[in-house]
């Protein structure tokens, strides 16, 4: 390794100097010789003027003689020359640079001599009578061209550094890759370095042990992932120092919990009382259950301790959403109760008023009068059942026949059956506006409209109004129904529509209160909207938006 790092630097080292003495040589050539032919170019323009303003004249008066000056006829004989006597002098009508400068009025020219060793440069410029002004002059050598083109020098120098600190940073981590690239899981059995063969032989060896470990625990994992992900139920499973060693999504739902950090405690999910007493009675070798609250779910945890050689080494928790079953049980006991309630009344009037008549206790002109309790308490028996009967079939959807619904049609229908009941309160029903047909079941559509103009009945003054106004609106067909009677306050109108809830029970006379639960049910099924604008003392509106038909 040592040798190849040697003979690397020393390539580098000659690549180098072999690359800065060509782009020295190759830049100080092209920057003199074009320095040059400027000069040679500036020098025979000022000759050519003054030849054109004196003539020969002004090549005789004492001409300089550091570059040699020729003047030429226009076909090609000597006139003049500043070193040689014209009349020994060839024609020059056959050089390069007379041809060109007769031809385009200026010519250029480079030859170079082996006897003098170096290169002479001319330029031909044709005056204005047509002879031609031909200078030339010797180039200098290198070295005094490398002299006066320091600064071209230097940088080229630069750049030759910079070119030779790459190409050497370049060669070490070309000589350092083979190391970097062993790959630690797979070496291969081709090496750069002989030397690291023991190391490579060993790495392999512990790879293929490592290797079938990892895939055996890879694929447990695994399994053990896929099941728990798909689990309704929430996992957890902790040490015997109370740190999360595993979990799934539905834990982390249930707990209504973040994500853990490794090493977390368990109680970074959850801090309520009942989870804490699950953990510390598992990891004391208890099984324990525990329900817990929160706003919108609730889930029950089952903890279990796991023992390992006589001892709890941690513990498994399973949380059950019970949410469904809780808020069923107790839509259940509640409905129950006011089931029992309701019943209980009527059952309790009839039964008294018939224990009183089989005792012989009511004289023979008052036994209408009980027999129309007995009578009136049956029917209210009869309308609470069949408010029942309603709100399970709505509940379970029963399929039922759609069509086209009038809504002033079946708004009449409801106000006549209901203008008795609100000719003995002397109450005003009015039905204004018309609008459009809706698709829908008629008998549930009736059931809604009845429960409500019943319930703005029920719950007016005396003397009070009710209007029923229909009309065509964005969202669809509206149907509202307007009360003058005694309103609903605020914090209870999300109530009213809870089975067997009334506002105002002392106003509610023989009603079952599952009115409004039918109406809220029966827009749901009908893919209606229900809702409530009502101030205490100043009436009640229930505005209904069906979808077109």
């Amino acid at each position: 390794m040592t040798k190849r790092i040697f003979r690397s630097i020393l390539a580098v080292a000659l690549t180098v100097l072999a690359v800065s003495l060509v782009l020295i040589v190759g830049v100080l050539h092209r920057y003199f010789q074009a320095q040059a032919l400027d000069e040679l170019t500036s020098r025979t323009a000022y000759i050519a003027l003054g030849i054109e303003h004196e003539g020969i004249g002004y090549l005789e008066d004492g001409f300089p003689n550091d570059c040699r000056v020729t003047w030429l006829a226009p076909d090609g004989a000597v006139l003049w020359d500043n070193r040689e006597d014209p009349a020994q002098m060839e024609n020059h009508a056959d050089r390069r640079e007379v041809l060109d400068a007769l031809a385009l009025g200026k010519g250029y020219a480079a030859r170079y001599s082996n006897t003098l060793s170096q290169k002479t440069l001319y330029y031909a410029l044709r005056l204005s009578d047509g002879s031609v002004l031909r200078v030339s002059a010797a180039q200098s050598s290198v070295w005094m061209l490398a002299l006066r083109a320091s600064k071209p020098v230097a940088l080229v120098m630069v750049l030759a550094f910079c070119l030779a600190l790459w190409l050497a940073r370049r060669l070490s981590v070309r000589l350092i890759a083979p190391i970097n690239a062993i790959d630690l899981t797979d070496p291969g059995e081709e090496l750069d370095y002989e030397e690291l063969a023991p190391l490579v032989g060993r790495i392999r060896s512990q790879n293929r042990e490592i290797s079938r470990r990892m895939d055996d625990l890879r694929r447990s994992r695994e399994e053990f992932r896929a099941i728990t992900e798909n689990m309704s139920e929430g996992l957890l499973i902790i040490d015997h120092e109370m740190r999360v060693l595993s979990y799934n999504a539905a834990a982390l739902r249930l707990l209504d919990a973040q994500a853990p950090a490794e090493h977390d405690s368990v109680f970074a999910l959850n801090r309520e009382p009942g989870f804490r007493r699950c953990i510390e009675d598992a990891l004391a070798g208890r099984r324990r259950e525990e329900q817990l609250e929160h706003a919108e779910h609730c889930c029950r945890v089952l903890a279990n301790p796991v023992e390992q050689e006589d001892r709890v080494s941690g513990a498994v928790l399973i949380v059950l959403d019970v949410t469904e079953k809780e808020r069923r049980e107790t839509l259940r006991r509640e409905f129950t109760a006011n089931v029992s309630h309701e019943l209980k009344t009527p059952l309790t009037s009839i039964l008294g008023t018939a224990e009183i008549l089989e005792n012989g206790l009511v004289k023979p002109q008052d036994i209408p009068h009980f027999a129309g309790n007995i009578h009136r308490e049956a029917q209210r028996l009869i309308g609470l059942v069949n408010d029942i009967i309603k709100l399970s079939r709505l509940d379970e959807g029963a399929a039922a026949q759609w069509e086209a619904v009038d809504l002033h049609a079946m708004a009449e229908e409801v106000l006549r059956q209901l203008a008795p009941a609100a000719e003995r309160r002397q109450i005003t029903l009015q039905l204004e506006g018309m609008c459009g047909s809706i698709l829908g079941v008629p008998r549930i559509v009736e059931e809604i409209l009845y429960n409500l103009c019943d319930n703005a009945i029920a719950y007016n003054h005396s003397g009070g109004s009710v209007r029923v106004a229909l009309s065509d609106a964005p969202g669809g067909r509206q149907v509202a129904v307007s009360d003058t009677g005694i309103g609903i306050p605020r914090e209870l109108q999300e109530r009213v529509f809870e089975r067997f809830y009334r506002a105002d029970k002392s106003r509610a006379g023989n009603g079952t209160g599952l009115g409004l639960s039918i109406v809220k049910h029966g827009a749901a099924y009908l893919g209606a909207r229900v809702a409530l604008d009502s101030e205490p003392g100043k009436g009640s509106t229930f505005t209904l938006t069906f979808p077109p038909a």
